[in-house]
């Protein structure tokens, strides 16, 4: 294992502050080093493109050469080798494995993350499939990692993902039952540089991942000083003022149409999956109310969300075109959203707090709900204020 440890700055700065301004800055005005900026959309990717404009960004496209097609990873691997400036997604990075590992650090390259990523995921397979596949002798546990046989690592099979996590080393087999996958923690080490362009990093699960594979970092903030966007150490409490002005221009309803039950349970996922139609009924009429009534908004100023599962069971006339995924993340789309409605009271994964729990990581669960809501209600109208 590579113990090196990479300089890691958290740039924990409310939304709007400037982070992403501030990267697209210090990627113009430095030359001595290679950037990959990675973010969830691909519009972001549109963005950076055409914002760094003292270097030549590229982003990985499938591609053809001698009568072979090459993928998006196959791409991403050519521009590593050939030194090049790289913007992609979340999705893509994710799959990044040795070969990954070694490109990015024979490139001298610094990440710069545009919010925290999906780090430690469980990984839905079937019971039955599990099963077969330990039956058939294509995986096997060691050291509590899930390993794939050698013997078959050519074997085409419609497990490919699981084999390819398990040569990655990156599936963990957890209560002989699950299997979770954790990016390699090997990646993140080979950069010279780390940038995370987040918000309450402290209640993100990938602040826990750190914690787990003892990956130190230092806290910095996004701010304008004379003019030029920098990060600095964050040394006080500078979004005081900003989230005071904030707060003179939100509000809150707190009437009835909000009495679903156990404040502290209800709208859950769980709750959610065992609540009768007649409930759930009560729910969509509540929004409905809401919308109609309460705040007598059209589809193109309302925004709101449930599980996605869930989304066909509350959408209603006037407000269904204004569904906004309760994961929404770096995004300018609805900044003209004013009137919400968030329908869901956000856990951690049990799965992952009891596999955390375990190495001794406690998740703060409150922190976790208030996270997800901040950053979701900052894709809306928010975002255009000016203070």
């Amino acid at each position: 294992m590579n113990n090196n440890q990479p300089i890691i700055k958290v740039v924990d700065s409310i939304m709007g502050s400037g982070k992403t301004s501030t990267a697209i800055e210090m990627m113009n005005n430095t030359e001595d080093r290679n950037y990959i900026f990675i973010t969830p959309y691909l519009s972001e990717v549109e963005r950076v493109k055409k914002s760094v404009t003292n270097r030549k960004f590229y982003e990985p496209k499938i591609y053809s050469k001698d009568g072979e097609t090459y993928t998006k990873f196959d791409s991403l691997h050519q521009l590593l080798s050939n030194n090049k400036n790289i913007v992609s997604t979340h999705a893509l990075f994710k799959r990044a494995n040795e070969e990954t590992k070694e490109l990015i650090h024979a490139g001298n390259y610094t990440l710069i993350l545009d919010e925290v990523m999906d780090v430690v995921e469980q990984l839905e397979i079937k019971k039955n499939d599990l099963e077969l596949l330990f039956k058939n002798e294509l995986i096997y546990v060691e050291d509590g990692f899930i390993r794939w046989n050698e013997d078959k690592k050519d074997y085409d099979t419609r497990y490919n993902d699981i084999r390819d996590m398990a040569l990655n080393n990156t599936l963990i087999f957890f209560r002989n039952t699950v299997l979770i996958w954790t990016f390699p923690v090997e990646v993140f080490k080979s950069f010279k540089e780390v940038y995370i362009l987040t918000y309450l990093f402290d209640a993100q699960i990938q602040k826990y991942y750190y914690d787990l594979y003892n990956l130190k970092y230092d806290k910095y903030i996004a701010t304008n000083e004379n003019g030029k966007y920098i990060f600095k150490k964050d040394t006080e409490n500078t979004d005081k003022n900003i989230k005071k002005d904030f707060k003179q221009k939100i509000h809150i309803y707190e009437g009835n149409l909000n009495d679903i039950g156990d404040p502290d349970y209800s709208l859950s996922k769980s709750w959610y999956e065992k609540k009768s139609s007649y409930s759930l009924k009560k729910v969509k009429n509540n929004l409905n109310n809401y919308f109609k009534n309460k705040v007598k908004t059209n589809s193109q100023e309302a925004m709101w969300t449930t599980f996605k599962e869930f989304q066909n069971k509350l959408k209603g006339q006037g407000y269904t075109k204004g569904f906004v995924p309760c994961t929404a993340r770096a995004t300018n789309d609805y900044r003209h959203k004013k009137n919400l409605a968030y329908m869901i009271n956000r856990y951690v994964n049990p799965i992952i707090y009891g596999f955390f729990k375990e190495k001794g990581i406690s998740i703060n669960q409150e922190q976790y709900a208030l996270a997800e809501l901040v950053q979701w209600i900052w894709r809306s109208a928010i975002r255009v204020v000016r203070w």
